[in-house]
């Protein structure tokens, strides 16, 4: 029997809309000719990847699901994960479901208030509503030397630079950094520095993934669209396209710098060897992912986060019956495209 493919997973961050990437991680778990052997992750990503290594040391693809659907049932899918499938089916689409949350009076109003008032202006009132779910995390399988390598990226306020937790660096404390939105929450701080979410200098960290124990595939699972048609002109619009350019920049930093070394070896600018050779494959959908917006980010509606979560699985799908054979033999993101 042949060994398993060897990849490495890069999750981003979106809030609420990382219910994609659990529905994406549960259909590549269900393949045991994939094997994961490395994670970055930002925010959500953080979350997933924490709750995949931790599931898988203590109870294989079976525990690393299992671990998925329970940490997306505590941000608020359990309801709708009991619901029939013909009442599913009746529910609109996630779209009409997104529109209308940006026009709920308690929306606007909490849209209204990140935008006017600090979240430090509530002394001991002030609560994180991750820490609950993120502190029940089994550290000592998240922090483990064995399994896939785990990396959670997040923002110095300090310095502006980005900060890789890994190993035993990697708490509660950290991921909670990770998924940290400075118009929602404090600050994170940790060993006298303090952080904010990863996604402003790493949506997520790709550079951890060169090490040359980790093999050359990068799989990117990309839940913020690149392009809009559209030009934005609601507030609403403008504010969510600010934020998806903001959390698409670094990646595209890095995807940049990646393409133009791949050229430099494939030219033979650069000696074989020199460099590590890295083939870059992307999960997305973008069309549903314009249908959204930053209110089902920010709030975990049950039955947006179960269809999101099985537009992942659909995508991954769609994927692996194109591009399984291609892992390990070359890219299948056509960057010099992306870039034109």
């Amino acid at each position: 029997m042949r060994k398993p493919k060897r990849i490495n997973l890069a999750l981003q961050g979106g809030g609420a809309h990382g219910a994609f990437t659990w529905g994406v991680l549960d259909r590549l778990l269900e393949d045991e000719k994939i094997e994961i052997a490395g994670i970055s992750g930002t925010s959500a990503g953080a979350l997933n990847g924490a709750a995949v290594k931790s599931g898988l040391l203590e109870g294989g693809r079976a525990g690393a699901r299992a671990n998925l659907e329970w940490l997306w049932e505590q941000m608020g899918a359990v309801q709708d994960m009991r619901m029939p499938a013909w009442m599913a089916g009746a529910m609109p689409q996630p779209g009409a479901v997104s529109g209308a949350m940006e026009l709920l009076p308690p929306y606007i109003w909490a849209d209204a208030m990140s935008r006017v008032v600090s979240p430090y202006v509530y002394g001991p009132l002030y609560s994180n509503p991750l820490k609950r779910i993120v502190e029940q995390f089994h550290y000592d399988t998240v922090c483990a030397a064995e399994g896939p390598a785990f990396f959670v990226g997040a923002t110095n306020v300090h310095s502006g630079k980005i900060k890789v937790f890994r190993g035993a660096e990697i708490t509660t404390k950290a991921l909670l950094a990770s998924a940290c939105l400075p118009t929602l929450f404090k600050a994170v701080e940790i060993e006298g520095a303090h952080y904010w979410d990863g996604g402003y200098t790493g949506n997520p960290a790709l550079f951890p993934l060169f090490e040359g124990d980790l093999p050359s595939d990068i799989l990117i699972v990309h839940i913020n669209p690149l392009e809009r048609d559209e030009v934005p002109k609601s507030p609403q619009d403008i504010q969510n396209r600010i934020n998806e350019i903001s959390f698409n920049s670094s990646l595209l930093r890095e995807l940049r710098a990646i393409h133009f070394v791949q050229r430099l070896l494939a030219d033979g600018s650069l000696r074989e060897g020199t460099m590590k050779r890295l083939y870059v494959h992307m999960i997305a959908d973008d069309a549903l992912m314009r249908d959204l917006s930053v209110a089902t980010k920010l709030v975990p509606s049950p039955f947006t986060l179960h269809r999101l979560r099985d537009a992942g699985y659909a995508a991954a799908e769609r994927f692996l019956k194109a591009h399984r054979d291609d892992l390990g033999q070359g890219s299948t993101v056509d960057m010099a495209a992306m870039y034109g």
